[in-house]
C-alpha cells in the first residue's frame, strides 16, 4: 500500500507580489526552496491563512535573498501583496517507509526570513 505524505512546508508566507498577466506558479526564494527542499516545477498546494482560498500550481526560483513569495497567473486572483500563506508540497511512499519520514517544516516571519525549521514527527502510538 502506499500513502501520500507531507514531504515540506512554508509556514506562514507572506506574499511579496501577485502577477495576473504571467504565465502562472508560484515564486519562491531560491533559499527557502532549499530550506524546505522544494524543486523547480514541483507541483505546490497553497492554503490562503488571509481568505481560505485554497489551491495548485507549481514552483519557480526567485532570486536567493529576495525573500519573494510571488503568486503569478491565475493563481494571483486567490492571494494578494501581504495574504499570508502555508504552502505543502506532498510526496507518495510506501506505508513502511512512510511510518519513519519526516517531512521538512520551515517557519518564516512576516519578512518571509526564516525564524526556525523542524522536521515533522510522527505521533507515537503508546498502547
Amino acid at each position: 500500500m502506499k500513502v501520500t505524505m507531507l514531504k515540506s512546508k512554508l509556514h506562514r508566507a507572506t506574499v511579496t507580489h501577485a502577477e495576473l498577466d504571467y504565465e502562472g506558479s508560484c515564486a519562491i526564494d531560491a533559499n527557502l526552496m532549499k530550506a524546505a527542499n522544494i524543486l523547480p516545477f514541483e507541483q505546490l498546494h497553497i492554503y490562503n491563512v488571509s481568505n481560505g482560498e485554497r489551491f495548485s500550481t507549481y514552483a519557480i526560483v526567485a532570486p536567493e535573498n529576495s525573500y519573494t513569495i510571488g503568486i503569478n497567473g491565475a493563481a494571483a486572483h486567490k492571494a494578494k501583496v501581504g495574504d499570508t500563506l502555508i504552502i505543502c508540497t506532498y510526496t507518495v511512499l510506501k506505508a513502511k517507509k512512510a511510518k519513519s519520514f519526516s517531512p521538512k517544516l520551515v517557519y518564516l516571519d512576516v519578512n518571509n526570513h526564516i525564524s526556525h525549521q523542524t522536521k515533522g514527527e510522527l505521533a507515537q502510538d503508546k498502547t
